[in-house]
């Protein structure tokens, strides 16, 4: 290739003529036109394993963040995130640490609200960020930022919250029955979220609402699942009981 296209033989360092001539100018030139395919070889092979040792460390990378957390879990591994929610009520099941509150968590960061529970306009404890939620994508139509993340695991400090607000806004336990939720049962404080603050064209994400509710309880919660559902809302809840995945028309979604 050297000789057919740049008229250079790479049979040595210069050309026959000059070999064991003083230097001169032209054997200068003549060294340098035949160091310049060697150099392009040289450097080319440097160039190709630089980017192959690149190349290993990326996927070496990518092999120990995918077997971190989000990306271990069942629900990411499998690949099971392409999920529509076609009907009003979507109940989410499956095995401990399959991912359910993940996505969930996930879902609510889509849509705007406090990871720690709450709406888009409820701001206490630290400041949670989702590790799902900046691969996924969310699109639903007509898009609706209203509503409530509602997780078990933070409830005690959404009623501590609440109970702050209201000695700087007394009307701020209206919107939750009139009364502090500490000062319920653990039950009563849960169905009083969701007779109070729950209305319509809202999006609910509920991660295990049952944890505190008794199977009594639990009929009063499938009877305010049937409200928001005839008041045109979306409600997308991880749970463990029975009698909630038992709920009619319920759309469920094993992981």
């Amino acid at each position: 290739l050297s000789n057919r296209y740049l008229g250079i033989s790479i049979g040595g360092l210069m050309e026959p003529e000059f070999v064991d001539q003083p230097w001169t100018v032209g054997k200068f030139v003549s060294v340098l036109q035949h160091l310049l395919v060697p150099t392009i070889v040289i450097g080319s092979a440097g160039t190709a394993g630089m980017i192959r040792r690149l190349r290993a460390n990326l996927l070496d990378d990518i092999d120990q963040s995918l077997a971190q957390y989000p990306f271990s879990i069942l629900l990411v591994k499998q690949r099971k995130l392409d999920v529509s929610f076609s009907k009003p009520i979507t109940i989410i099941v499956g095995e401990n640490g399959t991912g359910k509150s993940t996505l969930l968590e996930a879902i609510a960061a889509g849509c705007g609200f406090n990871l720690s529970g709450g709406g888009a306009d409820h701001r206490f404890g630290h400041e949670r960020t989702s590790p799902l939620a900046p691969f996924l994508r969310l699109s639903w139509l007509p898009k609706v930022n209203r509503g409530f993340f509602m997780r078990a695991e933070s409830f005690f400090n959404l009623a501590s919250y609440i109970d702050e607000l209201a000695r700087e806004y007394p009307d701020a336990h209206q919107a939750y029955g009139g009364k502090s939720l500490h000062n319920q049962s653990h039950g009563e404080a849960f169905l009083a979220l969701f007779e109070n603050r729950f209305g319509r064209d809202s999006i609910y994400i509920l991660d295990e609402p049952e944890a505190a509710l008794s199977p009594s309880r639990q009929l009063i919660f499938l009877r305010l699942l049937k409200n928001l559902e005839e008041q045109n809302c979306q409600v997308i809840m991880a749970t463990h009981a029975p009698i909630l995945m038992a709920y009619p028309g319920a759309e469920i979604l094993l992981i």
